[in-house]
């Protein structure tokens, strides 16, 4: 097996970091949620689609922090049948 070495890194080759902006606040940022709670169905609604799929962190611009907690109480209101698993959407 031959050896390569590996081209040295210079301006041309070298990763570009791309500066969006600074960032927009999320659904509980600007509302000053702190505690997702799963009893609130309205709200966990909004992080889920009209199927009753959970929506990503890309979509709902949440922490990662934030997002886990949603993703609890989706869950947790699902079990507890306040939330449908599957909604029957025809019209996608």
């Amino acid at each position: 097996m031959a050896y390569f070495k590996k081209p040295k890194r210079t301006e041309s080759t070298r990763p570009r970091v791309r500066y969006t902006g600074p960032r927009k606040p999320s659904y509980l940022e600007e509302h000053q949620i702190a505690y997702v709670d799963y009893k609130d169905v309205k709200v966990l609604q909004r992080f889920t689609s009209p199927q009753g799929r959970i929506l990503p962190r890309r979509v709902t611009r949440l922490t990662n922090i934030q997002q886990h907690a949603v993703t609890a109480a989706i869950k947790r209101a699902r079990h507890l049948a306040l939330i449908p698993y599957v909604t029957d959407q025809e019209a996608y």
